[in-house]
């Protein structure tokens, strides 16, 4: 699925992955297979990448017992009478959750030297501000994980932004507490995923606001906002082969595209491949099967 409509649903938006639609008091997240690179949408779905995001989502929201997060379920036998007739199009790639007033800043938190975190270390030994140690490679574990947030942007490039423009954005009461909630949620999903043979190199949360509570919202843990790494497979100094779309993002790395719409049409093999590491890692974290 790359696309979706609902007739007689009010879809509110289109992100880069989600459809999000307006059921009143709840809102209808549908997880489709859309890949986004460099901040493109590419023209080729990626094979149950949606029913991945959304079912690995749900696994992690039911887990974390000590933040309060948006899905109300992942159920669809649950569902609204109103979505009966569109039942074979939402199954496993979708979920009610609760309105929340999203919050303006991406809650990025690292373990790791990689990405944009590695480029910047690179040319003044910080990420967002915050120095780290001399000496350490790409791929480094960092001594201990850094909440480094960035601006939000649906379209453009997300910026990293240092503590104290997040203070200033959120209020430092907010900013601290979902700098704490990040770091912790990191953590849990950090312990969990190393007993699955996973390292989680680093991920991105988002919160939001309701009725003065803070929830974790949209996706948690996936492929698409993390970077997993085969922990038999990782080496420091080396970017390691990864569960993520780094696989599609290093494919592109090779053509002469220059990062700017539309994106290029995908070899089969890469979106096999692509799909396969999206299945494996679900599966390995959840040690259950796609539905």
């Amino acid at each position: 699925m790359r696309s979706l409509e609902l007739p007689g649903i009010a879809k509110l938006r289109s992100g880069k992955v989600r459809e999000v639609f307006d059921l009143g008091d709840t809102l209808l997240f549908v997880a489709t297979d859309r890949l986004s690179a460099f901040d493109v949408i590419l023209p080729d779905p990626i094979p149950q990448k949606g029913a991945v995001l959304n079912q690995l989502s749900a696994f992690w929201f039911r887990r974390f017992d000590f933040v309060h997060n948006h899905m109300l379920t992942a159920d669809i036998e649950k569902f609204p009478s109103e979505l009966a007739a569109f039942r074979d199009q939402l199954r496993g790639r979708s979920m009610i959750v609760r309105k929340t007033q999203p919050l303006p800043v991406e809650c990025v938190v690292r373990g790791y030297l990689a990405g944009s975190g590695w480029k910047e270390y690179q040319q003044s030994g910080t990420i967002s501000g915050v120095a780290l140690p001399n000496g350490l490679q790409l791929a480094s574990q960092l001594p201990e994980p850094i909440f480094t947030p960035s601006t939000k942007s649906d379209a453009g490039h997300d910026e990293n932004i240092d503590w104290e423009t997040c203070c200033r954005t959120l209020g430092r009461d907010v900013a601290e507490r979902v700098r704490d909630l990040s770091l912790k949620t990191y953590e849990a999903g950090r312990a969990h995923a190393a007993n699955c043979g996973i390292i989680v190199a680093d991920t991105k949360f988002e919160f939001g606001s309701l009725d003065g509570e803070l929830l974790l919202i949209d996706e948690c843990l996936t492929p698409d906002s993390s970077r997993f790494w085969p922990a038999d497979q990782y080496v420091v100094g080396q970017s390691p082969p990864s569960f993520d779309k780094q696989f599609v993002r290093d494919y592109l790395e090779t053509l002469a595209w220059d990062k700017t719409p539309p994106g290029p049409v995908l070899p089969a093999e890469i979106i096999e491949k692509t799909a396969a590491k999206y299945r494996e890692a679900f599966e390995r974290l959840t040690g259950a099967e796609l539905t």
